[in-house]
């Protein structure tokens, strides 16, 4: 016969013990949750202030960068006002000299007009200068520099100081509508010249195909470059 054996019952010490057992280590678990949740909460107060770091610094940075670019900006705009009011002084004191310069050849032409037209065959009763044309209501029309007439011829002459092909086609819508701004001419053969003191050879050649007189700068007096074949337009 097989005799059993037989776990002796826990004592009382042996449960409070265990008890115990368990309660120190809900204890430790709980420490442990504490520790945890408060490394956590540590965590997150870092992750907060970089956060907060970061924004303030990228604020500064964005804001640097604005004054920055709004300073550019003032800078940029007060060089852009200071080259344009140096460009357009610069362009008043061409004008200027270029209005200037036009003049010099007037007073240079008007002189030698009566000369170098008679040599071409054209008698020169009067030269005239600085004709302007105005509408009925007070409107600018056209302008003449100088004016060449006899009893009936009259050569309308655009003075330059450096002739362009602008220019030349400039002074031929003049001649088109010359005797519209002044009738008192209607009757008259009308011719045209321009004179320059620099003409570049193109520019000549055009003037000349188009029928005007060619008058140039050749050191201290004046000449029509054009040749005895030339047979000047009417209009």
């Amino acid at each position: 016969m097989t005799t059993l054996k037989t776990t002796p019952a826990p004592t009382f010490d042996d449960v409070w013990r265990i008890i115990q057992e368990l309660a120190n280590t809900q204890k430790e678990t709980e420490r442990s949750f504490k520790e945890t949740e408060r490394n956590i909460k540590e965590a997150d107060l870092r992750y907060r202030a970089m956060r907060d770091e970061f924004a303030r610094e990228a604020k500064e940075r964005d804001d640097k960068a604005a004054r920055e670019a709004i300073k550019a900006a003032h800078e940029a705009k007060d060089r852009d006002d200071k080259t344009d009011r140096l460009f357009k002084a610069v362009n008043k004191q061409i004008g200027d000299l270029g209005g200037r310069l036009g003049q010099f050849v007037e007073e240079m032409v008007r002189p030698a007009a009566v000369r170098l037209f008679r040599q071409r065959g054209l008698d020169v009763h009067q030269v005239m200068k600085n004709l302007t044309a105005y509408d009925d209501f007070g409107q600018y029309r056209s302008e003449i520099d100088l004016l060449v007439i006899n009893n009936k011829t009259a050569i309308a002459v655009e003075c330059k100081s450096n002739l362009s092909i602008d220019d030349v086609n400039e002074h031929l819508e003049r001649m088109n509508i010359f005797k519209d701004c002044f009738p008192q001419y209607a009757e008259f053969s009308l011719l045209g010249a321009v004179a320059a003191m620099v003409i570049p050879d193109d520019v000549g050649r055009y003037a000349y195909k188009q029928g005007l007189f060619v008058i140039a700068q050749n050191g201290e007096t004046m000449l029509i470059r054009n040749d005895e074949k030339f047979s000047p337009k009417a209009w």
